[in-house]
């Protein structure tokens, strides 16, 4: 089973407007991902190539990375998912399209958890995402998102507590 999903906003900025929201991911002060509602994306250094990391139990690395105008995360996890999701920017001085791509080959538990979990959860969260762009570069936003019934109630399950790491066995003398 494969899956295309796409989701972009069209802004009267420049694009190197939009770039720096995208470069600036992952950062101590990033403008662009919805943190106060969503998991925080965290890598293990700076936005390059070779970086790893994710947000919440989505894990990827980072593939590609074009600043200013692209970058790609593929992924380790969730189980079953066999792809890559990805930012780019279109545009030029007037306007430009700030656009993400989830492009996935699903397989065992992928196969179920993306229809009845991750799709929508994803779609709230880069609704979210392209809501915190918009107000970031002209002020406001004319229509934000809303979450369907149905991710309110995935959001109000108890999420599962992350087990302790087994301590280091003291070294033996």
């Amino acid at each position: 089973m494969s899956v295309v999903n796409i989701h972009e906003r069209r802004f009267p900025v420049s694009v190197d407007k939009v770039s720096a929201l995208v470069d600036a991911l992952a950062t101590e002060d990033d403008p662009l991902w919805p943190r106060g509602k969503w998991h925080a994306i965290r890598l293990d250094r700076p936005l390059s190539v070779g970086a790893t990391g994710g947000h919440g139990p989505i894990r990827y690395d980072v593939a590609a990375y074009v600043p200013g105008q692209w970058v790609r995360f593929t992924f380790s996890r969730p189980i079953g998912f066999d792809g890559f999701h990805e930012f780019t920017v279109h545009g030029d001085d007037s306007q430009t399209v700030l656009r993400h791509m989830i492009a996935l080959r699903l397989h065992s538990i992928g196969r179920l958890s993306w229809p009845l979990k991750w799709r929508w959860l994803h779609d709230a969260l880069l609704e979210d995402l392209l809501d915190r762009a918009e107000e970031n570069l002209v002020g406001s936003v004319e229509s934000p998102a809303r979450y369907s019934l149905y991710v309110r109630f995935l959001r109000s399950l108890p999420r599962p507590k992350k087990r302790p790491r087994p301590a280091a066995a003291p070294p033996e003398h």
